[in-house]
């Protein structure tokens, strides 16, 4: 497959998907601060407070987790501990229908590898939409290590982006900021010569990078 798009659409696509993933809760803390300037109840003042508070939670969680994932997170080099990725998982997954199960050592690991894994962990979460538990596993020699996503639910399946652009975009394939995700964890993986699979087990998914 071919891996024409350009840096700077790429670059574009995901800043789409950020926004996506923002503006909802951020037009939820929106909507709770119109309720507290307009209404004068005080059980929905209460409501509008707690609508608040989950919402930024939920936007900062978010937003913590995409400049490790999406960033440029330390200098050229820099290794990133897998604790600090392991709480910015763990925000995420508060606001998924899913569950989280860590397997990695306490440890750092190369920055990249470690953007490859939170990509991975996005890709676990879409296929299971109805929720279930999502593992997430670091192997061997953390220089070059195995990475894998394993996720168990309900109706589990290969997400359909992941199954079209993992390996690549072909010619007559438009990438739209859905796509660009799974198609920049493939990018990420080859930079790092390793091979990445998405793939069903009975009724388990799984994505894998490895040497």
């Amino acid at each position: 497959m071919s891996e024409d798009i350009s840096a700077l659409e790429l670059a574009a696509l995901l800043c789409s998907r950020v926004c996506h993933d923002v503006i909802s809760p951020v037009g939820a803390i929106t909507n709770g601060l119109e309720v507290l300037a307009d209404d004068d109840d005080p059980e929905m003042r209460v409501h509008a407070m707690d609508l608040i508070t989950k919402s930024a939670a939920q936007a900062s969680a978010k937003l913590q987790f995409a400049r490790l994932a999406f960033g440029s997170a330390g200098s050229a080099g820099a290794e990133i501990d897998l604790a600090d990725a392991r709480a910015v998982a763990e925000g995420l997954m508060r606001s998924e229908k899913a569950t989280l199960s860590w397997h990695a050592p306490h440890a750092t690991m190369g920055k990249d590898y470690v953007k490859l894994l939170l990509n991975m962990l996005l890709i676990g979460i879409a296929a299971v939409p109805r929720g279930g538990e999502v593992a997430v596993g670091v192997e061997g020699d953390l220089a070059s290590p195995r990475l894998n996503v394993r996720s168990r639910g309900q109706a589990a399946r290969i997400p359909d982006e992941t199954a079209r652009f993992l390996g690549g975009r072909a010619p007559e394939q438009p990438l739209d900021a859905r796509a660009a995700q799974p198609y920049f964890t493939g990018l990420i993986a080859r930079s790092l010569g390793l091979a990445i699979e998405a793939r069903m087990e009975g009724d388990e998914f799984t994505i894998e990078a490895r040497a």
